[in-house]
């Protein structure tokens, strides 16, 4: 999978994330990739998913299935 350029990426964070705090942000700015980064490190380590995978992931979390946390 080719490295997208993260220059350009919009970045944002789920809802549920509260205000302050350690959380995930993703970028919707790509075509069938998924990049994400952690909010308190925004210049770090980015991880790209597939598109399909992250949507797999999304929706088994938003079902409960990973348990609390």
């Amino acid at each position: 999978m080719p490295r997208p350029d993260l220059s350009r990426a919009s970045w944002s964070k789920s809802s549920h994330s509260g205000n302050g705090g350690s959380c995930a942000e993703v970028s919707a700015s790509f075509p069938g990739v998924v990049p994400v980064r952690d909010s308190t490190d925004p210049e770090g380590a980015v991880r790209a998913f597939p598109a399909e995978a992250w949507k797999s992931f999304a929706t088994a979390t938003a079902a409960g299935e990973f348990g609390a946390i």
